[in-house]
This record gives C-alpha cells, sequence and structure tokens, in this order.
C-alpha cells in the first residue's frame, strides 16, 4: 500500500507539474493571474501539490526515506511523457538513453 501512495504522490507531482506550464501559458495569453483560466490552473496545482504533499508525509511515516526517494526520480520520466501526450513537446532520441538510465537506477536503488 505505501509503494502504491508513493507512486500517486509521483503522479500528482507530475500532473502538477504539467498543471503549472498550462497555468503559464494562460498566463502569457491572458497576462494577469486573475484570468480565469489562469487563476483556475495555478489553485489546482497548487491543491495537487498540497495532497501529495500530505500524501507524501503519509508514505514517510511508513517507509524509510532511502527507499522511497528514489521513487520521485519518476518524476523525471512522467512530466516529459505528459508534456508530449498533452502539451506536443518533442523529444531527442538521447532523451529516451537518459529515461532508461534513470529507470534502471530506480530498479537498482530499490532492490538495494
Amino acid at each position: 500500500m505505501s509503494y502504491f501512495v508513493a507512486f500517486a504522490c509521483v503522479l500528482g507531482i507530475a500532473v502538477g507539474q504539467i498543471l503549472f506550464k498550462l497555468s503559464a501559458a494562460s498566463l502569457q495569453r491572458s497576462g494577469s493571474y486573475f484570468d480565469t483560466n489562469t487563476m483556475g490552473l495555478l489553485l489546482a496545482a497548487f491543491a495537487l501539490y498540497g495532497i501529495t504533499t500530505l500524501a507524501w508525509v503519509w508514505v514517510l511515516q511508513r517507509m524509510e526515506l532511502g527507499r522511497a526517494y528514489p521513487l520521485m526520480a519518476l518524476a523525471f520520466v512522467l512530466v516529459p511523457a505528459g508534456s508530449h501526450l498533452f502539451l506536443g513537446e518533442r523529444f531527442q532520441p538521447q532523451y529516451f538513453v537518459g529515461v532508461t538510465l534513470i529507470v534502471l537506477g530506480i530498479i537498482i536503488a530499490l532492490r538495494s
């Protein structure tokens, strides 16, 4: 259960980053933080980060930090994947080499 919640935290952080990017784009279009769309995206990102932080504290009550923290590296995989899927961003082939190394590093760290 702790690993599931930890993964949910990482997913929440990744989604929060996408929301921050969307709010930045909205801010650029509107020119105001008080624009309804910009404010809504920002508040959603802040709320998600707040909930994720509370859930992370719950995880750390049940797991060693050294076991839980490597999972946070998955955000380096999930955020760009989300930016590709939802924002249309593109990556060079060497990016995927880096992602593979990150995933291998997580696997090695969790098995140690």
